[in-house]
This record gives structure tokens, C-alpha cells and sequence, in this order.
């Protein structure tokens, strides 16, 4: 099956999934959201694939979600935020760490928003020297999404996890490896090549084992993903019909500073 705003490739035992919608930094969009769902819990999950690769294409690993593109409506005329992280987003994320393979982020550039939380729904994660994480959704008056609640504090400690989700500020690459976000941080121009020998290695490892780690290691440190995934979505629903939110939307669009006033 062709998809448009992603591209899966198999070669032998390794399956590998690009990020495709360069112009906007690889944006979500629901149809991105779909095909990224789709290629995880179908082609990624098939027996032949072993382990999996996830980078962007173009100048970045993601931008999050594409305002521009905005969500779909609800009854009351707000956006439907939830059904867009409940029906899409989330369930790609938690496919992700239901794959009983492991699947390896190699950053290049931007992971900012739902884009950081899919890099850090990863199981291993490369980054590029120039790449930088960040939970921007403050920035918009909004909260983390994506699962990234469940998966920073564990990485960076309580300190760290209310300065990302309350600041929005950058982490760079190098700050990234240091502070146990990251794996391993690489000159932008040998991140691809070390991380298809990584994945290659573990698509000939023992994936019986890797499986039972991941499932293990899943229940003891995130515990119940759906359920912080289903208040994630629940509280960023309520906050899409916010005027803070309206209106750091509309300075984002716009390239200008929000005036957020707590309504």
C-alpha cells in the first residue's frame, strides 16, 4: 500500500518509516496521524519486520501539530481536539510502545510538540549534533500531548518535566544526551549511517527477548499509558476552547507574540 505523507520501506528484516512532509517539517495532520497508525500497527507489526527505524525527511524530524491545517469541528463549533489525539495521535503512540520489536528515532533537526513525543516514544533515540527537543505546547496555551507526560519525567526527573512542559523552552541535542532524553547524539552527517547499523544489529538479535524487556520495562515505568494518554487528550480537549489557545494559535500563524490573558 502507497501512503502520501509517509514513506515505508522494508529491506530484509528491517523495517524503516519516514516522516514525509518536509515543506511543513514533517506537521501532523489527520491524514498524517492515520498513515503513521496504519504503517505501525500493520507494516511495522508484520512478523518479517524486526526492528524499526523512524526519522523526517527534509530538515527536520517534526514540527508537531500543523496549525494551519487546524482540527476538525465538534457540535459546539470548538475544535475537536479529542477525537483527534483519541481516534489518531494516541493510538499510533501507544502502538509504538506495544510493538513487540524495538523501534530506534533517529532525530534530525526539530522534534518539537507531538513530534518530541513520538521521538520519545521510541525505544532508543539518536540525534543529530543540530537537532533540539522541546514540549512547545505552552507556547500556544496548551499542555503535552502525545504521551510525552508519561515519558519525560521518567528521562529527566520531576525538576526537569515541569520546566519542559511549563517553559517550552529548546533542548538542544547535546543538553538532550545529558539530561537522558537521548541515547546518543551524532554529527548530522553520520546519524542515518549509525542508526541503520544500529537497527540492523537488533533486527538479527534475539526479538523474543526484546519483546519480553519491552513489556516488562513498558508496565514498570509508564504503567497505565492508555489511561495517561485518555486525560492527556480530555484536558487538551478543554483547553482548545480556550481563548489563550485561540490566540496563541493565531500568533503562531501569524509570526507574532501571544497575548495570553488566562481565559
Amino acid at each position: 500500500m502507497g501512503y502520501e505523507t509517509i514513506i515505508w520501506e522494508q529491506s530484509g528484516a528491517v523495517g524503516r518509516l519516514t516522516l514525509n512532509r518536509p515543506d511543513s517539517l514533517n506537521a501532523f495532520t489527520e491524514q498524517f496521524g492515520i498513515e503513521l497508525r496504519t504503517i505501525i500497527e500493520r507494516d511495522a507489526a508484520d512478523d518479517s519486520v524486526r526492528a524499526v527505524l523512524i526519522t523526517g525527511a527534509g530538515r527536520g524530524f517534526s514540527s508537531g501539530a500543523d496549525l494551519k491545517a487546524g482540527f476538525d469541528t465538534a457540535e459546539d463549533g470548538m475544535p475537536d481536539v479529542y477525537k483527534e489525539l483519541h481516534d489518531v495521535y494516541h493510538p499510533a503512540i501507544a502502538a509504538i510502545r506495544g510493538l513487540e520489536k524495538p523501534v530506534v528515532a533517529a532525530v534530525n533537526g526539530p522534534a518539537v510538540g507531538i513530534g518530541c513525543s513520538l521521538a520519545l516514544a521510541c525505544d532508543l533515540i539518536m540525534a543529530s549534533e543540530s537537532s533540539f527537543f522541546g514540549l512547545a505546547f505552552v507556547n500556544i496555551g496548551l499542555m503535552p500531548d502525545g504521551g510525552s507526560t508519561a515519558f519525560v519525567p521518567p528521562a529527566v526527573g520531576r525538576a526537569r518535566a515541569f520546566q519542559m512542559a511549563l517553559l517550552g523552552e529548546r533542548v538542544p541535542a547535546q543538553q538532550a544526551l545529558e539530561w537522558g532524553l537521548v541515547n546518543w547524539v551524532h554529527p548530522d552527517d553520520r546519524l542515518i549511517g549509525e542508526a541503520d547499523a544500529l537497527v540492523q544489529k537488533l533486527a538479527a538479535g534475539p526479538t523474543r527477548a526484546y519483546a519480553a524487556s519491552k513489556r516488562a520495562l513498558n508496565r514498570f515505568i509508564y504503567g497505565d499509558l492508555d489511561a495517561q494518554l485518555d486525560l492527556e487528550a480530555e484536558l487538551q480537549h478543554a483547553l482548545g476552547r480556550t481563548h489563550d489557545f485561540l490566540e496563541g494559535a493565531a500568533a503562531f500563524v501569524e509570526k507574532r507574540a501571544p497575548a495570553f490573558t488566562g481565559a
